[in-house]
């Protein structure tokens, strides 16, 4: 497996780029792919530009989100991480933390309206995944105002935190952040609709060393080396959160963004910057705990500081899903002015070598269609959708197969399928739709995938180029991305 990869990585760097493309390209689509995006509320970097003080500028705050969430949607975008626990703030009514700024201007401040809950609902209906992103550790930069009142940390949970070079954290050191961080991710679980919970910043600050923990250390430390105590103290909390939520909803998909280093690996060196050293962060102990379902490394690099890396996470995946974090916005020449190629050959290569999906931080460079990576993704790389990866770790029952209630011709062209909706333990499918020139429709081919509904109704027209003469299966989708047997559609002839 690693001469392979060493193989392919030099095939990346000495062979022209024109080649390089096309033996890539020969790899093929896969069925199951996260396609994911960061949307960044901090400071409205993605997402307000209009803050929500008035009924119109709620009304315009909302229509901006919908114009996002359509621009993804028709690039092959599945998964949106939503920026959801900013820095010790949120942007939904919680018992526990005051509104963030980015809604209104004003921390604390109430938008008029549920922004996680509206944001849910268009993704849904786009048939988009939201997950809740929640920054874990860093809170604020300054104390902040009075006027926050009792839901803010320094005032309902002031020992949690500690200040250090100029911003206050949450101290991994005391036992009880473990517990208010799986409070908080409980809260967005139970109160949301929501298909995933995404950690991010679940670490130590950067260049930890003086990070003032020495008492807690003494206290807790119990024989242990400070490294692996503080590593400890990192993976305590993402248990805690992971059990806590899978008891609640279990086909939430946890995930998280490492450092996009794990260690250094063969022949390449981490240069100092690894999640296991660095920050502490034990992300692949996590995935063979089984404590983790989906990892977004942050690989913003290129080169040697890429493929290797890449090669490793997966490898080391446990059978969980690998999704890595590509840094697109370093496409912008306000930053540092990477040519398309770089993306491209990195989303290639992680497909090639199956990895599970990839994920653009952030998502202001990809609406924006830097390098023309837009257009790319939607012309060429992203030509029909995907399904998430199931999480057969968690569940591997697939659902019942859909039951065909009504097939109608319509205006003499149109066909309306309506069909006997499925649950399973509680809980709502969703429905492919797949078309083939042949019957029965082989599901295995991803071209083959139409769309995915949330409804049991299915209306289209027998004329037309994508579906003209082609026969019809409609599949369950669980919550756990397990798919049910097909249902075979053949088109009422006349």
């Amino acid at each position: 497996m690693k001469r392979k990869i060493l193989l392919i990585y030099a095939l990346l760097v000495l062979i022209p780029s024109r080649a390089q493309m096309g033996f890539l390209m020969q790899s093929p689509m896969p069925k199951h792919e996260v396609r994911g995006v960061w949307v960044t509320t901090l400071g409205g970097l993605d997402w307000p530009a209009t803050k929500a003080t008035t009924a119109a500028g709620r009304k315009k705050q909302q229509e901006e989100l919908c114009t996002l969430l359509d621009e993804l949607k028709a690039s092959g975008i599945n998964t949106v991480f939503l920026q959801t626990r900013v820095r010790g703030t949120v942007i939904y009514p919680s018992s526990m933390e005051p509104w963030d700024a980015s809604l209104t201007g004003v921390t604390g401040k109430d938008p008029g309206y549920d922004p996680l809950a509206f944001a849910i609902d268009q993704c849904h209906q786009r048939q988009m995944e939201l997950h809740a992103w929640v920054v874990s550790i860093p809170c604020f930069k300054s104390a902040p105002p009075r006027s926050v009142g009792k839901k803010s940390l320094m005032q309902s949970h002031p020992k949690l935190l500690c200040k250090y070079d100029g911003t206050y954290y949450m101290n991994p050191g005391m036992p009880e952040t473990a517990r208010y961080l799986s409070d908080l991710c409980q809260e967005i679980a139970k109160q949301y609709d929501i298909d995933g919970i995404h950690l991010d910043y679940i670490r130590y600050p950067d260049r930890p060393e003086a990070f003032p923990d020495a008492t807690l250390f003494r206290k807790y430390g119990k024989g242990r080396k400070r490294d692996q105590w503080r590593r400890d103290n990192i993976t305590a909390i993402v248990a805690q959160v992971y059990t806590s939520v899978k008891k609640l909803k279990p086909w939430v998909r946890l995930s998280c963004s490492p450092v996009g280093k794990y260690k250094d690996v063969t022949r390449f060196s981490a240069k100092g910057w690894s999640a296991w050293s660095t920050v502490y962060q034990d992300a692949q102990g996590w995935l063979n705990q089984g404590i983790m379902d989906m990892l977004c490394p942050m690989m913003y690099f290129q080169g040697d500081h890429f493929y290797p890396f890449a090669a490793d996470w997966q490898e080391s995946c446990n059978g969980r899903t690998i999704v890595p974090g590509l840094g697109v916005y370093f496409l912008s020449p306000k930053e540092k002015d990477w040519d398309l190629a770089v993306v491209q050959r990195q989303i290639h290569f992680l497909r090639s070598e199956r990895l599970g999906g990839q994920a653009y931080f952030r998502c202001r460079h990809l609406t924006d269609n830097t390098k023309g990576l837009l257009d790319y993704l939607q012309g060429e790389f992203y030509p029909y959708p995907a399904l998430m990866p199931p999480m057969t770790w968690q569940d591997s029952i697939p659902p019942a197969s859909p039951e065909l209630v009504c097939q109608q011709r319509q205006n003499g062209i149109m066909e309306h399928l309506r069909w006997k909706a499925v649950n399973k333990a509680g809980t709502y499918c969703r429905y492919a739709i797949y078309a083939d020139t042949l019957s029965p429709v082989n599901l295995s081919d991803p071209s083959h995938l139409v769309t995915v509904v949330s409804d049991t109704t299915y209306t289209y027209n027998l004329l037309s180029a994508k579906l003209y003469g082609l026969h019809l299966a409609i599949t369950a989708i669980d919550r756990f991305g397990n798919e049910s047997k097909p249902l075979q559609v053949k088109p009422v002839l006349q």
